[in-house]
Protein backbone atom coordinates (compact mmCIF):
# COMPACT_ATOMS: atom_id res chain seq x y z
CA UNK A 1 0.00 0.00 0.00
CA UNK A 2 1.50 3.47 -1.00
CA UNK A 3 1.22 6.54 1.35
CA UNK A 4 -0.32 8.29 -1.67
CA UNK A 5 -2.73 5.84 -2.35
CA UNK A 6 -6.18 7.07 -3.51
CA UNK A 7 -8.91 7.43 -1.43
CA UNK A 8 -12.52 6.84 -3.51
CA UNK A 9 -14.74 8.74 -1.57
CA UNK A 10 -18.65 7.21 -2.36
CA UNK A 11 -22.38 8.92 -1.38
CA UNK A 12 -25.08 7.08 -1.92
CA UNK A 13 -28.11 9.48 -2.45
CA UNK A 14 -32.20 9.44 -2.74
CA UNK A 15 -33.82 12.46 -2.87
CA UNK A 16 -31.17 14.29 -0.16
CA UNK A 17 -31.84 17.58 -1.70
CA UNK A 18 -29.50 20.21 -0.26
CA UNK A 19 -27.74 17.72 2.24
CA UNK A 20 -25.23 16.59 -0.94
CA UNK A 21 -24.25 20.36 -1.62
CA UNK A 22 -22.86 20.34 2.05
CA UNK A 23 -21.32 17.39 2.24
CA UNK A 24 -19.61 17.90 -1.26
CA UNK A 25 -18.06 21.19 0.30
CA UNK A 26 -16.59 19.62 3.15
CA UNK A 27 -14.73 17.29 1.34
CA UNK A 28 -11.27 19.47 0.08
CA UNK A 29 -10.78 20.23 3.66
CA UNK A 30 -11.15 16.80 5.07
CA UNK A 31 -7.93 15.48 3.23
CA UNK A 32 -4.75 16.53 1.45
CA UNK A 33 -4.53 13.44 -0.28
CA UNK A 34 -5.75 12.46 -3.64
CA UNK A 35 -9.19 11.58 -3.87
CA UNK A 36 -12.42 10.78 -6.55
CA UNK A 37 -15.96 11.51 -5.24
CA UNK A 38 -18.13 9.13 -6.83
CA UNK A 39 -22.29 9.45 -6.34
CA UNK A 40 -24.45 7.24 -6.92
CA UNK A 41 -28.31 8.17 -7.09
CA UNK A 42 -31.25 5.04 -6.02
CA UNK A 43 -33.28 7.07 -8.44
CA UNK A 44 -33.57 10.12 -6.80
CA UNK A 45 -36.15 12.74 -8.47
CA UNK A 46 -34.92 15.94 -6.70
CA UNK A 47 -32.42 16.65 -9.00
CA UNK A 48 -29.50 17.72 -6.49
CA UNK A 49 -27.45 14.33 -7.89
CA UNK A 50 -27.02 16.37 -11.50
CA UNK A 51 -26.38 19.52 -10.01
CA UNK A 52 -23.63 18.72 -8.17
CA UNK A 53 -22.43 16.73 -11.28
CA UNK A 54 -23.21 19.93 -13.29
CA UNK A 55 -21.06 22.16 -10.46
CA UNK A 56 -18.18 19.71 -10.22
CA UNK A 57 -16.44 17.83 -13.87
CA UNK A 58 -14.52 16.19 -11.43
CA UNK A 59 -17.15 14.15 -9.95
CA UNK A 60 -18.31 11.21 -10.50
CA UNK A 61 -22.25 10.64 -10.63
CA UNK A 62 -23.41 6.83 -11.12
CA UNK A 63 -27.00 7.20 -12.02
CA UNK A 64 -29.09 3.86 -11.16
CA UNK A 65 -33.10 2.95 -12.34
CA UNK A 66 -33.82 2.31 -8.96
CA UNK A 67 -33.44 2.45 -5.34
CA UNK A 68 -31.35 -0.81 -4.57
CA UNK A 69 -29.98 0.28 -1.42
CA UNK A 70 -27.28 1.34 0.45
CA UNK A 71 -24.80 -1.23 0.34
CA UNK A 72 -25.44 -2.07 -3.03
CA UNK A 73 -25.32 1.16 -4.23
CA UNK A 74 -21.65 1.40 -2.73
CA UNK A 75 -20.77 -1.93 -4.20
CA UNK A 76 -21.54 -0.30 -7.57
CA UNK A 77 -19.48 2.73 -7.33
CA UNK A 78 -16.58 0.14 -6.07
CA UNK A 79 -17.06 -2.43 -8.66
CA UNK A 80 -14.12 -1.26 -10.83
CA UNK A 81 -11.41 0.01 -8.49
CA UNK A 82 -8.59 1.65 -10.14
CA UNK A 83 -5.36 0.66 -9.20
CA UNK A 84 -4.01 3.33 -7.51
CA UNK A 85 -7.03 3.33 -4.84
CA UNK A 86 -6.11 2.19 -1.14
CA UNK A 87 -8.96 3.22 0.68
CA UNK A 88 -12.70 3.99 0.03
CA UNK A 89 -14.44 6.23 2.23
CA UNK A 90 -17.70 5.68 2.68
CA UNK A 91 -20.27 8.30 3.61
CA UNK A 92 -24.06 9.66 4.10
CA UNK A 93 -24.80 12.83 1.89
CA UNK A 94 -26.62 14.19 4.95
CA UNK A 95 -23.07 14.17 6.78
CA UNK A 96 -20.52 17.09 6.63
CA UNK A 97 -16.44 16.14 7.02
CA UNK A 98 -14.06 18.05 9.58
CA UNK A 99 -11.34 19.59 8.52
CA UNK A 100 -8.60 16.77 8.18
CA UNK A 101 -10.78 14.32 9.26
CA UNK A 102 -10.31 12.14 6.67
CA UNK A 103 -6.59 12.62 7.18
CA UNK A 104 -6.91 11.40 10.62
CA UNK A 105 -8.29 8.43 9.57
CA UNK A 106 -6.02 7.10 6.79
CA UNK A 107 -2.96 8.29 9.21
CA UNK A 108 -4.13 5.72 11.92
CA UNK A 109 -4.81 2.94 9.35
CA UNK A 110 -1.38 3.69 7.94
CA UNK A 111 -0.15 2.60 11.25
CA UNK A 112 -1.27 -0.79 11.45
CA UNK A 113 -1.96 -3.28 8.18
CA UNK A 114 -4.61 -5.41 10.45
CA UNK A 115 -6.54 -2.94 10.60
CA UNK A 116 -9.53 -3.23 7.70
CA UNK A 117 -12.06 -0.64 9.02
CA UNK A 118 -12.13 3.54 10.37
CA UNK A 119 -14.71 5.18 12.27
CA UNK A 120 -14.41 8.74 13.36
CA UNK A 121 -16.48 10.50 16.31
CA UNK A 122 -20.15 11.34 15.30
CA UNK A 123 -22.30 14.23 16.52
CA UNK A 124 -25.50 15.69 15.43
CA UNK A 125 -25.93 19.26 14.59
CA UNK A 126 -26.31 20.14 18.32
CA UNK A 127 -23.13 18.45 19.22
CA UNK A 128 -24.35 15.53 20.98
CA UNK A 129 -22.80 12.49 20.48
CA UNK A 130 -23.41 9.50 18.67
CA UNK A 131 -23.17 5.82 19.52
CA UNK A 132 -21.20 5.01 16.14
CA UNK A 133 -18.77 2.41 17.51
CA UNK A 134 -20.36 -0.55 19.17
CA UNK A 135 -20.22 -4.34 20.54
CA UNK A 136 -21.51 -6.71 18.14
CA UNK A 137 -25.39 -7.27 19.65
CA UNK A 138 -25.88 -10.70 21.09
CA UNK A 139 -29.55 -11.92 21.39
CA UNK A 140 -29.39 -11.10 25.25
CA UNK A 141 -28.27 -7.16 24.70
CA UNK A 142 -30.26 -7.01 21.44
CA UNK A 143 -33.05 -7.88 23.22
CA UNK A 144 -32.61 -5.95 26.16
CA UNK A 145 -31.84 -2.88 24.49
CA UNK A 146 -35.04 -3.27 21.80
CA UNK A 147 -37.55 -3.43 25.06
CA UNK A 148 -35.83 -0.79 27.44
CA UNK A 149 -33.73 1.71 25.97
CA UNK A 150 -37.15 3.75 25.15
CA UNK A 151 -38.09 3.80 28.30
CA UNK A 152 -35.14 3.21 30.72
CA UNK A 153 -32.15 5.15 29.03
CA UNK A 154 -29.21 3.72 30.97
CA UNK A 155 -30.32 -0.07 31.41
CA UNK A 156 -27.56 -2.51 31.57
CA UNK A 157 -27.84 -4.10 27.92
CA UNK A 158 -28.06 -0.46 25.89
CA UNK A 159 -25.22 0.08 28.30
CA UNK A 160 -23.21 -2.67 27.37
CA UNK A 161 -24.08 -2.07 23.32
CA UNK A 162 -23.90 1.13 23.07
CA UNK A 163 -20.17 1.21 25.03
CA UNK A 164 -21.70 3.78 27.27
CA UNK A 165 -19.03 5.80 28.86
CA UNK A 166 -16.26 4.52 27.14
CA UNK A 167 -13.78 6.90 26.47
CA UNK A 168 -10.17 7.49 25.44
CA UNK A 169 -8.14 7.64 22.22
CA UNK A 170 -8.24 5.37 18.96
CA UNK A 171 -9.33 1.81 19.89
CA UNK A 172 -10.53 -1.47 18.67
CA UNK A 173 -14.44 -1.70 18.40
CA UNK A 174 -16.54 -4.80 16.92
CA UNK A 175 -18.38 -2.45 15.06
CA UNK A 176 -18.87 0.97 13.12
CA UNK A 177 -21.42 3.22 11.62
CA UNK A 178 -21.85 3.23 7.96
CA UNK A 179 -22.90 7.36 8.40
CA UNK A 180 -18.96 7.71 7.90
CA UNK A 181 -16.31 4.52 7.32
CA UNK A 182 -13.30 4.45 5.95
CA UNK A 183 -12.24 0.97 4.59
CA UNK A 184 -8.75 -0.12 3.44
CA UNK A 185 -9.37 -1.68 0.26
CA UNK A 186 -7.66 -4.97 0.72
CA UNK A 187 -10.06 -5.27 3.41
CA UNK A 188 -13.12 -4.35 1.19
CA UNK A 189 -12.11 -7.28 -1.73
CA UNK A 190 -11.39 -9.64 0.60
CA UNK A 191 -15.14 -9.61 2.28
CA UNK A 192 -16.52 -8.66 -0.76
CA UNK A 193 -17.33 -5.59 0.25
CA UNK A 194 -21.07 -5.05 1.50
CA UNK A 195 -23.39 -8.04 1.47
CA UNK A 196 -26.78 -6.81 -0.87
CA UNK A 197 -29.05 -8.73 1.01
CA UNK A 198 -29.57 -6.03 3.10
CA UNK A 199 -31.67 -3.15 1.48
CA UNK A 200 -31.09 -0.87 4.30
CA UNK A 201 -30.00 -0.96 8.17
CA UNK A 202 -27.71 -3.60 9.37
CA UNK A 203 -25.32 -3.87 6.47
CA UNK A 204 -22.79 -1.90 8.11
CA UNK A 205 -23.10 -4.00 11.50
CA UNK A 206 -22.36 -7.24 8.98
CA UNK A 207 -19.68 -5.47 7.03
CA UNK A 208 -17.84 -5.32 10.55
CA UNK A 209 -18.51 -9.38 11.81
CA UNK A 210 -17.40 -10.23 8.15
CA UNK A 211 -14.46 -7.62 8.70
CA UNK A 212 -13.78 -9.51 11.87
CA UNK A 213 -14.47 -13.18 10.75
CA UNK A 214 -11.65 -12.45 7.99
CA UNK A 215 -8.65 -11.58 10.59
CA UNK A 216 -9.37 -7.34 10.09
CA UNK A 217 -9.44 -4.98 12.93
CA UNK A 218 -12.12 -1.88 13.16
CA UNK A 219 -10.75 0.92 14.60
CA UNK A 220 -12.82 4.02 16.07
CA UNK A 221 -10.55 7.12 15.95
CA UNK A 222 -12.26 10.03 17.86
CA UNK A 223 -9.86 12.45 17.34
CA UNK A 224 -11.60 12.44 13.55
CA UNK A 225 -14.92 14.21 13.69
CA UNK A 226 -17.89 14.29 11.57
CA UNK A 227 -21.86 15.85 11.83
CA UNK A 228 -24.68 13.87 10.84
CA UNK A 229 -28.30 15.28 9.83
CA UNK A 230 -29.45 11.73 10.29
CA UNK A 231 -32.74 10.26 8.53
CA UNK A 232 -33.05 12.79 5.67
CA UNK A 233 -34.30 10.00 3.23
CA UNK A 234 -36.58 8.10 5.24
CA UNK A 235 -38.91 11.23 6.78
CA UNK A 236 -42.33 10.00 5.46
CA UNK A 237 -41.55 6.43 4.97
CA UNK A 238 -41.42 5.74 8.61
CA UNK A 239 -43.88 2.11 8.32
CA UNK A 240 -41.37 0.79 5.37
CA UNK A 241 -38.36 1.80 7.46
CA UNK A 242 -39.93 0.13 10.81
CA UNK A 243 -40.52 -2.89 8.51
CA UNK A 244 -36.47 -2.74 6.91
CA UNK A 245 -35.15 -2.18 9.87
CA UNK A 246 -37.39 -5.06 11.62
CA UNK A 247 -36.27 -7.46 8.69
CA UNK A 248 -32.19 -6.65 8.58
CA UNK A 249 -32.38 -7.18 12.04
CA UNK A 250 -33.66 -10.76 11.30
CA UNK A 251 -31.25 -10.95 8.22
CA UNK A 252 -28.26 -10.06 10.68
CA UNK A 253 -29.56 -12.75 13.14
CA UNK A 254 -29.35 -15.67 10.90
CA UNK A 255 -25.39 -14.45 9.99
CA UNK A 256 -24.52 -13.97 13.90
CA UNK A 257 -26.29 -17.31 14.70
CA UNK A 258 -26.16 -19.93 11.61
CA UNK A 259 -26.32 -23.50 11.67
CA UNK A 260 -29.25 -26.07 12.29
CA UNK A 261 -28.18 -25.84 16.27
CA UNK A 262 -29.47 -22.27 16.57
CA UNK A 263 -32.49 -22.88 14.18
CA UNK A 264 -35.09 -22.80 17.42
CA UNK A 265 -33.23 -19.54 18.45
CA UNK A 266 -32.95 -17.81 15.36
CA UNK A 267 -37.33 -19.10 15.21
CA UNK A 268 -37.57 -17.49 18.54
CA UNK A 269 -36.16 -14.08 17.54
CA UNK A 270 -38.04 -14.11 13.91
CA UNK A 271 -41.19 -14.06 15.40
CA UNK A 272 -40.28 -11.20 18.05
CA UNK A 273 -39.24 -9.00 15.49
CA UNK A 274 -42.21 -9.55 13.46
CA UNK A 275 -44.41 -8.73 16.88
CA UNK A 276 -42.31 -5.66 16.91
CA UNK A 277 -42.09 -4.53 13.75
CA UNK A 278 -46.22 -4.57 14.35
CA UNK A 279 -46.57 -2.70 16.99
CA UNK A 280 -44.04 -0.01 16.24
CA UNK A 281 -46.36 0.41 12.97
CA UNK A 282 -49.23 0.66 14.21
CA UNK A 283 -48.30 3.31 17.18
CA UNK A 284 -46.33 5.25 14.12
CA UNK A 285 -43.01 4.74 15.95
CA UNK A 286 -39.57 5.29 13.85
Amino acid sequence: MSPDGRILIVTVTYDSGGHLEKFLASVPAATTRAYTVVVVDNGSSDGAPRAAALADPDLSLLELDENVGYGSAINAAARDLDADVDWILIANPDTELAPGSVDALVEEGMRDARIGALGPAITDEAGVPYPSARRFPSIVSGTGHALFARIWKNNPWSTAYLMAGVEGGSRDVDWLSGACLLVRREAYVDVSGFDEGYFMYFEDVDLSLRLHRAGWLRRFVPSASIVHVGAHSTSGRRAAMVKAHHVSAGRFVDTLYPGPLAAPLRLVVHVGLRVRAALLARHGAP
